[in-house]
């Protein structure tokens, strides 16, 4: 029998939960053709989100078309143009021939070198040469639109990791080059986010950047607690197994209501029940979970200088008034200006949260972690 929850995947029909007011946004927002920004820490269900969107804007609109883009392993403009060439075609068009076929139709200036697989109903690769696009880049960038014009289609490109081509080699000349293309397309919409939060906010909310102010900000809040029990007790019943209502809000609050790893520990829980879920078996999934990321949290705590965990233990410890002299005297903070520090570097390195001002972890289960185990035993 397989496990009815899903992590670390897109998660699909009976695995996607709640997020219905965003998602109706975000289908609103692809019919219409409206630029949408995407912000909330990793693991939110990001991608779960604009793929169960993208399904339902396309039932809506036989015209639609959706172009996924991962800029996970991207780190150069060269290697971005390939790739938004090649996706944009293979998104619009239905065969391999169609595809070689605007691949050639589609530029008039830039030669694509085009290559198919042994399987033909692979994705066609496109490439470019370098010095010729970095020459004129125009056809590539507007070519999501010239399809589009000339097909009678509407299209959104889905850009997943954004934040990624802040490490190109001209960042803000590059971002500065898409704004002035994308904000023009009239058939065309895009939709970017990542899993940086802290970058994607400094992109899309800072006004002295490109792309301030591009499109629609959409921030992700955490799954409420009450979808998540009602979630947790259909997938159970699913699978010939109950749930307790005690069982179910305990893996809400022990995973913080995080999409995740709520997934990941009511997967764990139901592995361990045989007829009846209950609070005693998901208190003994959690230890299980937090004993099998000990090692990972060990290694991200070694990067951590001395101020930052002094920092983080004031944190986890519930201290209001860090920055007094006592709090500081008592965790051993040097001074403000360091505690400044170590908020700015944690929250860059995704280990802290700054929503409206409130500092937070973006994983509960570190933040478990470094109280009972490893501030317990300093």
């Amino acid at each position: 029998m397989e496990t009815p929850f899903v992590f670390g995947k897109i998660a699909t029909e009976k695995n996607f939960t709640d997020r219905e007011n965003e998602t109706a946004c975000l289908v609103q927002n692809f019919v219409s053709l409206i630029n949408t920004i995407i912000i909330s820490p990793r693991r939110w269900g990001k991608s779960s989100l604009v793929h169960k969107a993208t399904q339902l804007a396309m039932q809506q609109d036989d015209k639609l078309r959706i172009c996924h883009i991962d800029l996970f392993n991207v780190r150069s403009e060269e290697h971005f143009y390939s790739l938004l060439a090649q996706k944009v075609i293979a998104a619009t068009s239905t065969r391999w021939d169609e595809a070689v076929e605007n691949a050639k139709r589609f530029f008039s200036q830039l030669v694509p070198k085009i290559s198919i697989g042994a399987d033909p109903t692979n994705e066609v690769s496109i490439g470019f040469d370098w010095d010729d696009v970095r020459q004129n880049p125009d056809e590539v960038l507007d070519l999501a639109e010239q399809i589009a014009q000339k097909k009678g289609l509407k299209i959104v490109v889905c850009v997943d990791e954004f934040q990624n081509i802040a490490g190109f080699a001209n960042p803000d000349y590059f971002q500065k080059k898409l704004r002035s293309h994308w904000q023009q397309h009239q058939h065309v919409a895009y939709c970017l986010y990542g899993s940086k939060r802290h970058m994607m906010l400094e992109v899309f909310t800072n006004s002295s950047q490109p792309f301030y102010k591009f499109g629609n900000l959409i921030f992700l809040k955490k799954i409420d607690t009450a979808c998540l029990v009602e979630f947790f007790n259909n997938r159970f019943a699913d699978t010939g197994k109950r749930i307790t209502v005690d069982a179910a809000q305990l893996i809400a609050q022990l995973s913080d209501n995080h999409p995740y790893y709520a997934q990941q520990l009511a997967q764990l829980s139901w592995l361990r029940t045989e007829t009846e879920c209950t609070a005693a078996i998901v208190r003994e999934a959690h230890a299980a979970l937090v004993e099998q990321l000990s090692l990972l949290f060990a290694t991200i705590t070694e990067t951590l200088t001395t101020q930052q965990l002094n920092y983080l233990h004031a944190l986890i410890a519930g201290e209001q008034a860090i920055s007094s002299a006592e709090v500081m005297h008592r965790y051993r903070i040097s001074s403000s200006t360091s505690i400044a520090r170590s908020k700015a570097a944690l929250i860059k390195n995704d280990i802290l949260d700054n929503t409206v001002g409130e500092i937070s972890f973006q994983d509960p289960i570190y933040a478990y972690w470094l109280k009972t185990e490893y501030f317990a035993k300093s």
